[in-house]
């Protein structure tokens, strides 16, 4: 069983039994349907069944020539909205199914962000009609996310802000540069690391480290996709599932300066969430890839 269909508003279905129950129903009352062609007399189809604004069930398989459809697998998602970051996207596949991982080079985090490809066959279509040759235009990332914890933010003034985003951009500048191969570019990081290392020790003996550090996105678990993330909420609405009638937050989120949405279950969130405030929490990083 999925572990991220609870944040959808799912987590009612605790057996195999109401899973198999559920995605025939998925399978027979869908609500978006694609194929492609990935062999002879073979297509890869994907139905999807939407039961809220932008949150649903995906079921991925195999159809033959005699329209029967097998299942392979299925997973939850959630469309984000916007446009989050205009970096390179390099696509691989995942061994044992037709699925796909993007892995987005975005200098603000510091780290390849992964993320689970939503609109894989949409890309399939695009790889064989552009071949290699495939050109990315910007990602648009989301999270699904089962329980998570809002935390007051950080004491900030403008001078301060003012002084953090010009840090910010001179560290993108000396990453890029790093990437290239410039070697003082290299060492005037380490030396930043080093220095930031002995401010945050120091301060650590009096502050808790959520008071120092504003935001952060770091992988979390033994899944490539998964991460922990702390981030400003810079808006926030609630939706339905139309199924269960369990309520669900939308927030769209600033973390490490990407801006993208995620959705979790309102019961299982710690605190009272307000813009302003920051949201704590672990996610499954999704995305869509705007060709």
């Amino acid at each position: 069983m999925h572990k991220y269909l609870r944040a959808i508003g799912y987590g009612n279905i605790t057996s195999k039994r109401q899973l198999n129950e559920f995605l025939k129903k998925a399978e027979d009352t869908f609500t978006h349907h694609e194929l492609v062609e990935v062999e002879n007399e073979l297509d890869f189809c994907e139905y999807q069944r939407e039961c809220g604004a932008g949150i649903g069930v995906s079921v991925c398989g195999d159809m033959d020539i005699n329209e029967h459809f097998e299942r392979q697998y299925y997973y939850p998602y959630f469309i984000g909205s916007g446009l989050t970051s205009y970096a390179d996207v390099v696509v691989e596949r995942r061994m044992g199914e037709e699925a796909y991982v993007g892995i987005c080079e975005d200098v603000k985090v510091g780290i390849s962000l992964i993320f689970y490809l939503q609109n894989s066959v949409e890309f399939i279509k695009e790889k064989q009609i552009a071949g290699k040759k495939v050109k990315y235009g910007s990602v648009t990332l989301s999270g699904l996310c089962n329980k998570g914890t809002i935390l007051l933010p950080v004491l900030k003034n403008a001078e301060s802000e003012k002084k953090r985003q010009e840090e910010s951009r001179n560290r993108m500048m000396l990453l890029s540069a790093a990437k290239s191969g410039d070697q003082a570019a290299m060492e005037s990081l380490t030396l930043d690391d080093i220095d930031i290392y002995s401010k945050v020790s120091r301060r650590l003996i009096t502050e808790d480290v959520f008071s120092i550090v504003d935001t952060c996105f770091m992988p979390f678990g033994i899944e490539c996709d998964c991460y922990s993330i702390l981030g400003e909420i810079l808006e926030i609405h609630t939706i339905e599932n139309e199924d269960t009638k369990e309520q669900l937050y939308i927030m769209k989120l600033d973390v490490n300066e990407l801006q993208f949405d995620i959705c979790v279950p309102v019961k299982k969130v710690t605190g009272e969430p307000a813009v302003g405030r920051r949201f704590k929490g672990d996610i499954w990083l999704q995305g869509r890839i705007n060709f």
